[in-house]
C-alpha cells in the first residue's frame, strides 16, 4: 500500500528553482497517482521558457518517488504552460510557422507516418491501429503512438486499458507491447478513461515532445533492430499537435482519412492544405465507412454518400489509397480491443485495409 503522507513530504523536500518552495508547495505539481501496481504517474506544469531548465527536477521526482514505500516505478511528465497574461497572437492556420527543410529523425524510427483526419469520429484511430498491424503483416517492424492527446482511443483499441508504460535506466518510456506493436498513449498515463485532459496548447505540445523523444522505441532487449515506421494517430483538426510534429521531427508522409460526406470532405481538405503547407508528402486520401452490408438482407448501403473521397483525391491530384467499408466485426474488435487482423482476418474490412496497407509499404519499408 503506497504511504501517501511520505511520498507527498518527500515530493516536497525537492525545491523548485523558481521559487526556492518545496514541489507541492509551489503549485506545479498538478497530477499525482499510483495504479495497483504501485506505478506513480505525475504531471509538473512550468513555464514554457524555464521548461528546459526543469528536465533535473523531474528526473528528480522520479527518483525520489520510487523510493517510497508502496512505489514500484514512477514516470514524470513536464508540461509548459504559457505564463504570460498577454501572449502574441498565435499564427494563422493560413500562415503557418516556417519549418526548416532538413528536420532530426527519431532516435529508433526509420520512418514516421502519420494518420490524419480533418475532424473526429471517422475512424482514424481504429485505422491507424489496423494499417499498423498490416503493416508488420509485411514483415515491417511497427510502432503506434497515439497523439490525440484530448481523446486516446489506443488503449482502449489494443485492450491495453489501465497498463503503465516502465521506464529504463534514462527515465524514458518503454512502449507497451499490443499484438507485436510498441504502443504508447497519453491514455496510459490517466487514471481512467473517463480523466479529462485539461491541457492548454504548451502543454500539449510538451506531452506531444515527450511521448516522441522521451520514449525507448526501436530496439529492445529482444529485437535490437530499429522501427521501419512509427504510425502516429493524429488528433483531428490542424493544431498544435500537428504543427509541432511537422517542426520537430522527420515526417515521411501522411495519410489523410475521410467519410464520403461533403461536411467530413470539407475539413479533410484543411488538414490536406496543411501538410502541404509544413512540407510533409500526403501519401494518400482513405475513404471510411465507404458502404454498410446489411447482414440481413445483403443489401449495400452508402449511409455517408460515395466515392466522396475518391473525387477529392482525382481533383487534388493525390493517390486515392481505397474505400473501407463499415462491418459490424470491425465494430466488434474495436469495442473488444482485439482487432481485426486477431478476430477476423478476412473481413471485407480488412481486405481492403491490406490493399492500402501493401500500397504504403514502399514508403516506408
Amino acid at each position: 500500500m503506497t504511504d501517501w503522507g511520505a511520498l507527498r513530504a518527500a515530493l516536497n523536500r525537492i525545491i523548485d528553482p523558481e521559487t526556492g518552495e518545496g514541489l507541492i508547495d509551489s503549485g506545479k505539481l498538478k497530477s499525482l497517482d499510483v495504479d495497483a501496481a504501485g506505478k506513480a504517474s505525475l504531471v509538473i506544469e512550468v513555464s514554457p521558457d524555464l521548461a528546459p531548465g526543469f528536465e533535473p527536477l523531474r528526473q528528480d521526482v522520479e527518483a525520489v518517488a520510487q523510493q517510497v514505500r508502496g512505489i514500484s516505478a514512477a514516470q514524470a511528465i513536464l508540461t509548459a504552460e504559457a505564463a504570460s497574461k498577454n501572449p502574441e497572437p498565435k499564427t494563422p492556420l493560413s500562415k503557418p510557422e516556417p519549418v526548416a527543410t532538413a528536420k532530426p529523425k527519431l532516435s529508433g524510427v526509420r520512418n514516421i507516418l502519420a494518420v490524419a483526419s480533418g475532424k473526429g469520429g471517422v475512424g482514424k484511430s481504429t485505422l491507424s491501429l489496423n494499417l499498423a498491424l498490416l503493416l508488420k503483416e509485411q514483415g515491417l517492424k511497427v510502432g503506434l503512438l497515439d497523439a490525440d492527446i484530448y481523446g486516446p482511443s489506443v488503449p482502449k483499441l489494443t485492450g491495453l486499458e489501465g497498463r503503465r508504460p516502465l521506464g529504463n535506466s534514462q527515465n524514458h518510456a518503454i512502449p507497451l507491447d499490443a499484438f507485436g506493436l510498441q504502443v504508447l498513449s497519453i491514455g496510459f498515463m490517466l487514471k481512467d478513461a473517463s480523466t479529462a485532459m485539461i491541457w492548454r496548447g504548451p502543454m500539449v505540445q510538451q506531452a506531444l515532445m515527450q511521448l516522441l523523444k522521451q520514449a525507448q522505441w526501436g530496439p529492445s532487449q529482444s529485437d535490437p533492430r530499429p522501427l521501419d515506421v512509427l504510425i502516429i494517430d493524429m488528433p483531428p483538426g490542424t493544431g498544435d499537435v500537428q504543427l509541432s510534429l511537422a517542426q520537430q521531427v522527420a515526417v515521411a508522409g501522411a495519410v489523410v482519412v475521410s467519410t464520403p460526406q461533403d461536411l467530413a470532405l470539407q475539413d479533410a481538405r484543411k488538414g490536406i492544405s496543411l501538410f502541404e503547407k509544413v512540407e510533409i508528402p500526403v501519401l494518400g486520401l482513405i475513404e471510411n465507412m465507404a458502404s454498410f452490408v446489411c447482414a440481413n438482407c445483403g443489401t449495400t448501403h452508402a449511409i455517408f454518400g460515395q466515392g466522396g473521397v475518391e473525387a477529392e483525391a482525382k481533383a487534388l491530384g493525390l493517390p486515392f489509397l481505397g474505400a473501407v467499408p463499415l462491418t459490424l466485426a470491425l465494430r466488434a474488435a474495436s469495442d473488444a480491443g482485439t482487432p481485426l487482423p486477431v478476430t477476423a482476418p478476412d473481413d471485407p474490412a480488412l481486405t481492403q485495409l491490406r490493399h492500402i496497407a501493401r500500397a504504403l509499404v514502399p514508403s516506408l519499408s
